[in-house]
């Protein structure tokens, strides 16, 4: 058992998930601000043989931080000083706003899982986008990504403009923006992954984004024949690319107390279980769109052989999140680590 392992199981485990989020935050933060990058990118800078070409881009590795864990765009030096290619910061709203009532994060230990009802709390887009212009300024740095949603206030049928809003103020500052239309923590927001709805918010975004790649991030829970019409529309529209996947409503297959599960209450299930669903909706979208087409795979990676099985499965770029908490901060370079080794196997 390792050091992180003790720490998680003797104290961590024990904390309000928020709060031990926010404390890793803070030491993540704390890399660069104590001029320790350099150092601790000597043990995690990521081989030469592991980087991507992709959305016009030059990722030093497939594997990234997924949005979520750096809502407002704080930690992505840090993040970069851990190990990760490319950080996506948000999901950022036009609007900035709380989210939703605490507690709102909640750990599914027995299955390696979360549950999060966190409901896009950030500071708004404005003042994301001044940070993410400091970082990207930067001459070593991650490709940083930007995931953009509709802002709680804002109506469905008003949802258009408010994300126009959003891509205008991210899209100068970003390395690519991602379309989030599938948390199911904000009311109506996957209903517009439905076709009437998806085109002309597609089309808005990549009015305002102008060379800056757009992807579109997706549910789990959208069946086979959706996340194909999402898949060719997404190319038909001129997207650069799509992220599969997001958080799942379901509850099925779990191995925690049922009362546990239900004491947890709605909200976005990711980890360990979203595994199997999410490989299927990338080898779903993987044969509906060309072969260069950039399809990032997030969802239940863990380990580096979860990290693998995605690249063979056809994804460009991987990212994780949830594994985080019960890796830690040797995480991402444990994944590269292992990335590393099995591309330099010899093939028969």
């Amino acid at each position: 058992m390792g050091a992180y392992d003790v720490l998680f199981r003797s104290v961590l485990s024990r904390m309000d998930p928020e709060r031990a989020h926010h404390l890793a935050a803070s030491v993540i933060r704390a890399i660069p601000r104590l001029g320790l990058t350099r150092l601790v990118r000597v043990a995690t800078r990521p081989p030469a043989s592991l980087a991507v070409d992709t959305l016009g881009l030059h990722v030093e590795s497939p594997w990234g931080m997924a949005a979520g864990f750096d809502k407002d765009a704080e930690l992505i030096r840090g993040l970069w000083a851990l190990g990760f290619g490319h950080v996506e910061v948000g999901t950022v709203t036009a609007i900035p706003q709380d989210g939703n009532p605490k507690p709102r994060l909640f750990r599914l230990i027995a299955d390696r899982a979360v549950i999060n009802r966190m409901g896009f709390n950030n500071r708004g887009a404005a003042a994301a986008a001044g940070r993410v212009a400091r970082e990207r300024a930067r001459r070593e740095r991650p490709i940083i990504g930007a995931n953009i949603g509709k802002s709680r206030v804002v109506e469905v049928a008003d949802a258009i403009d408010d994300y126009r809003q959003s891509a205008r103020l991210m899209a100068p500052v970003a390395d690519y923006l991602a379309v989030n239309v599938s948390s199911p923590n904000t009311p109506g927001l996957r209903g517009l992954q439905e076709d009437g709805l998806l085109g002309p918010l597609m089309d808005a975004v990549l009015e305002e984004a102008g060379t800056t790649p757009v992807l579109v991030k997706i549910a789990p829970d959208l069946d086979d024949e959706a996340v194909e019409g999402v898949a060719r529309l997404a190319v038909a529209k001129g997207l650069a690319g799509i992220i599969a996947t997001n958080t799942t409503i379901r509850r099925d297959g779990l191995v925690s107390d049922p009362q546990r599960v239900e004491a947890a209450g709605a909200g976005g299930l990711s980890g360990a279980p979203v595994r199997a669903r999410s490989l299927e909706v990338l080898r779903v979208i993987r044969a509906a769109v060309p072969a260069d087409y950039c399809v990032i795979s997030v969802g239940g990676i863990e380990t580096a052989d979860d990290a693998r099985e995605r690249l063979e499965a056809g994804a460009t770029l991987i990212q994780g999140y949830t594994g985080f908490l019960y890796r830690g901060p040797g995480w991402a370079r444990q994944i590269l680590r292992g990335l590393a080794r099995a591309s330099a196997r010899p093939t028969s």
